[in-house]
């Protein structure tokens, strides 16, 4: 019989409060009504919605068929329950946050997204990514429209522009539709990438209309665009930031004139401002509705600059001027070379330096370093707020003094901390991991922090500080934990009471790199980098309180023994019988002791280089050993033999452990973690992988697993915590190979079909924005199996109706038709291939349909006939009716019977097509006689006719833009 074992599956993934590999995005709608606002974060392949106030998670969006990072996020302008996220896999997803679904998924990309963008509308989405595209996607039909090549580095910043249509005169509503549809609607893009470059592309005729260097030193890594879209900043290495006017006036006629006589630059250089620090920039945010934007590399700070008014810049120049006249006075005593005063201020203020426009206001110290920040403007609060996501897994909200609340002239603006969302995760990275005895709690050490978590709620329990944590522990009892530091120090912390007990020098500044307690929960064993090992016995002392003749119990830590040993101790075990210590040394051996006499008992000799980790199966039979080798050696605690040496992972293995109870009762079952990123569930008796778990984007640290053998744990450098359980599905061996087998086979499939471009779109600036997938080359072949079974069904119909015709008297039996159509209810061959395409995705339809051979494309114009005759699914018909004559236009062309097809096509469609469009018309109509009767009967008449103009023009001089320094 085949032996069979348990799955482990992902249970639960926490600690991770925003990873830095993604910006973030503040949305003030709060679904738990705070106020606060929330924020939008990346937690690597999930997205979280964190409540700042509260510093609650609300939601988590995970995708479960995606493991990928997330690389990217984008709120929509016109509806604030979506946003786009983009991933590390080239695909993009958009999520409704009202019921933390995605909606619609698309992918067109070959690697990592690294910017998303909405429109105004928020039915188009633009995507810049590592491989230099930018794609523009239709968020209505679900497809990508084109792909924008011109960048030769990856894209740092996209913004789309799109200037109202300039309607002349006061023509009747009509006119202003049609000026409307015109190419302004489809308006302008923006784009910045890594190879310094700026570009303006005109979307209506796909191509790029202006190209300048933004960045004179190398890389343009930041694009900011002000809320009017009249001017941007771009920013890049040294601390430099070049500010450009965009020419919105001159863009919106351009759009409807044919032909440009004179070439004109929308975009025009306004000067460079220079940031304190010299990293390099990593955002520039402009405020949504407050003259101020940010910028921030990836050092601990963030600066402020503010946009300054007419008054300021006019006051500004006139000092300059002032200035300018004393030092000609002072040179010249005569006076000749006066100023004229009677220069006219408004034509400096266009030709004003930036300096003198725009200024530094504030910088922002952060804790630690910077990552991604969003402006929190909330509709209530008139305050400058600042959202901060850090590198080191924190996220932050800065209050900041605007100019307006500056009190006196001198007053320089101050800024503190409000809010920060800290607890639910370690600043470091996790270097170890424990569980308590009822599998309840679980302790996690890092540097500088340890923290208890609940496992089934995920909560932090607590959080104490603590030294550089290499190792950690429970005692007996549950109620304290006992920690190792990198300084050689023993911390014991009191968990209910959430103080430290006690601090113990054990090791004299050399680093602790494993401690254990022994199994009688009497002692622990400590080992470090000073070449021994200590035995630590826990006593009840009797101290006194300061001040009072009281005592008080307290635990201390008393050496009892202590082991010497020719190099450092790396790791160290007790057998569960308590009768080996088995010990790890830098020089690659593994001694073992006898505990009561600590007399060498063996010497395991075989790795090439230290053992990292090992663990002692629970009847004190096998020792298993991991090494920076990469290498896992099992070996015999009776004779020390090394049983087998297994190749384990591509990279160091920096931890083992024996699962204490598995189906067969004999522990022999153990895991093994890596710097790979993944972890490998074995069976020691069999030497055989049971089990590879992928999931973690960084090193795996730490495992730990739980006294019942059911639940694992693994902690890694993505920060992330995960809880592994086991489940009732069984695993066959054979079946895993396999499995592996054909991930390997459809990685390397997908990777082939990406290297080979499309001979007609290497060198163009506008592409498809198509990608081959596993998903799309699955969907290619359900279309050719529904269309083979429709033909043949179609076919067997045709040649029974012959014979009934020919032979009326005597009809035939009804013929056999595939079982497949009778189990779906006899229905007709082309409803059956219809379904079939209404079941792909419209994103992957058209990179489905290029999977098809041309022999199959009669087959599947033939079913376009019957569709159009019956007017099924009009506008999927026209869609894959004109992609597959794009696609197979000469050949469709010249083929007699094709075209004979197409004619009819043609005939139906009108047909089709006509009575939709008589339907519209009178729907139109329609709305239109509502639409009057309810402006007859609305109160609006008895406003002042002249109202409505006046308000607007008093709001339109409230809003100052960015437009006057241009």
């Amino acid at each position: 019989m085949v032996k069979s074992y348990l799955k482990f599956e992902p249970s639960k993934s926490f600690g991770v409060v925003a990873s830095s590999n993604s910006n973030i995005v503040w949305s003030s709608r709060g679904k738990a009504g705070t106020g606060a606002g929330q924020a939008i974060v990346a937690a690597n392949e999930e997205a979280l919605v964190w409540d700042i106030k509260k510093g609650e998670l609300l939601a988590r969006w995970k995708d479960e068929n995606c493991r990928a990072k997330v690389t990217a996020i984008a709120q929509s302008r016109a509806d604030p329950d979506v946003f786009a996220v983009g991933y590390e896999d080239g695909s993009i997803r958009l999520w409704d946050s009202k019921i933390a679904t995605s909606v619609v998924s698309f992918n067109g990309h070959k690697s990592a997204i690294t910017v998303l963008g909405f429109d105004k509308t928020g039915v188009r989405l633009a995507s810049g990514a590592k491989d230099t595209d930018v794609i523009i996607w239709d968020l209505v039909a679900e497809v990508g429209q084109y792909k924008l090549r011109g960048h030769k580095d990856q894209v740092t910043g996209l913004h789309f522009v799109e200037p109202d249509p300039m309607v002349q005169g006061e023509g009747d509503e009509e006119q202003a539709l049609m000026a409307v549809d015109t190419a302004a609607a489809e308006g302008f893009l923006l784009t910045t990438g890594k190879d310094a470059l700026i570009k303006l592309w005109d979307l209506a005729s796909r191509h790029c209309i202006e190209t300048h260097v933004a960045q004179t030193n190398g890389e343009c890594w930041a694009l900011g665009v002000s809320p009017d879209c009249s001017g941007c900043v771009t920013a890049g290495n040294d601390g430099e930031m070049t500010v450009w006017a965009l020419d919105v006036a001159a863009l919106a006629s351009s759009a409807q004139q044919v032909d440009l006589s004179q070439s004109i630059n929308f975009l025009r250089d306004r000067g460079t401002l220079h940031r304190q620090s010299k990293e390099r920039a990593v955002e520039v945010i402009f405020h949504p509705r407050r003259d101020y934007f940010a910028v921030h590399g990836v050092e601990k700070a963030v600066e402020i600059w503010r946009i300054r008014n007419k008054a300021e810049i006019k006051k500004s120049l006139a000092r300059k001027k002032k200035r300018r006249r004393e030092k000609l006075k002072d040179k010249k005593a005569d006076g000749e070379d006066e100023v004229d005063d009677a220069d006219d201020n408004a034509d400096d203020i266009t030709k004003a330096d930036i300096s003198d426009v725009i200024v530094q206001h504030v910088i922002v110290r952060t804790t630690g370093k910077v990552r991604s920040i969003d402006w929190a403007a909330n509709q209530g609060n008139k305050d400058l707020q600042l959202l901060v996501g850090s590198t080191n897994n924190l996220l932050e909200l800065y209050a900041i003094v605007g100019k307006d609340k500056l009190k006196s002239k001198g007053d320089v603006p101050d800024y503190n901390k409000a809010l920060a969302v800290e607890l639910p995760g370690h600043r470091t990275d996790i270097r170890s991991l424990a569980i308590s005895s009822d599998d309840k709690m679980l302790a996690s050490a890092a540097n500088g922090s340890l923290k208890i978590w609940n496992i089934k709620t995920q909560a932090c329990v607590r959080t104490f500080e603590c030294g550089y944590a290499l190792c950690c522990a429970f005692l007996p009892g549950d109620k304290v934990v006992v920690v190792g530091t990198k300084e050689g120090e023993l911390q014991l912390y009191d968990v209910a009471s959430a103080t430290m007990l006690e601090t113990v020098n054990a090791h004299e500044g050399h680093a602790i790199w494993s401690l254990q307690v022994h199994p009688d929960g009497k002692s622990v064993v400590s080992g470090g980098a000073d070449k021994t090992a200590k035995f630590w016995d826990f006593k009840i002392v009797q101290e006194q309180v300061l001040g009072t003749t009281r005592t008080t119990p307290k635990l201390k830590l008393m050496q009892s023994r202590i082991l010497k040993v020719s190099d450092d101790i790396l790791s160290l075990r007790f057998s569960p019988d308590s009768k080996l210590l088995a010990v790890a040394l830098l020089d690659s051996t593994v001694k073992v002791f006898f505990v009561d006499t600590l007399k060498l008992y063996l010497n395991l000799y075989g790795h090439k280089l230290p053992v990292l980790s090992m663990d002692i199966s629970y009847d004190s039979k096998l020792i298993v050993t991991s090494s920076a080798d990469k290498n896992i050696r099992i070996w015999g605690l009776d004779f020390g033999d090394c049983h087998k040496a297994l190749f384990g992972h591509q990279d160091s293995i920096l931890q083992v452990a024996f699962v204490p109870h598995n189906s067969d009762s004999n522990g022999h079952h153990f895991f093994s973690a890596s710097k790979d990123r993944t972890i490998k569930y074995w069976d020691a008796d069999k030497f055989e992988q049971i089990q590879r778990i992928d999931g973690h984007h960084g090193e795996i640290w730490a495992v730990a697993v739980s006294h019942s053998g059911t639940t694992l744990i693994s902690a890694s450098h993505d920060k992330s915590i995960r809880v592994w359980q086991e489940t009732d599905e069984q695993i066959f061996l054979e079946e895993e190979r396999e499995k592996e087998l054909e991930e390997l086979y459809e990685s390397t499939l997908t990777t082939s079909l990406e290297q080979d471009p499309d001979s007609q779109d290497a060198d163009r600036e506008v592409a498809a924005a198509s990608k081959q997938t596993v998903e799309t080359l699955m969907a290619g072949e359900r279309i050719a199996e529904a269309l083979e079974l429709g033909m043949a069904d179609l076919n067997t119909l045709r040649e029974w109706e012959d014979a009934r015709q020919a032979n009326p008297s005597t009809p035939a039996a009804p013929p056999q038709r595939n079982p497949i159509f009778l189990a779906l209810g006899n229905v007709p061959a082309e409803v059956y291939v219809l379904n079939t395409l209404q079941r792909i995705k419209p994103s992957a339809l058209h990179d489905a349909l290029l999977v098809l051979p041309f022999s199959a494309v009669p087959a599947l114009f033939t079913f376009l006939e019957l569709f159009a005759a019956r007017e099924m699914n009009v506008p999927l018909t026209c869609r894959i009716l004109f992609f597959m004559l794009r696609t197979h236009h000469r050949q469709v062309v010249a083929s007699r019977t094709m075209r004979a097809v197409l004619e009819r096509i043609r005939t139906n469609l009108r047909r089709a097509l006509r009575r939709q469009k008589d339907e519209m018309g009178y729907n139109i109509a329609a709305l239109r006689v509502v639409g009057m009767q309810i402006r007859e009967r609305s109160v609006r008449e008895y406003v002042d006719e002249n109202w409505e103009a006046e308000n607007g023009a008093e709001q339109g001089t409230r809003k100052r833009a960015f437009v006057h320094v241009s």
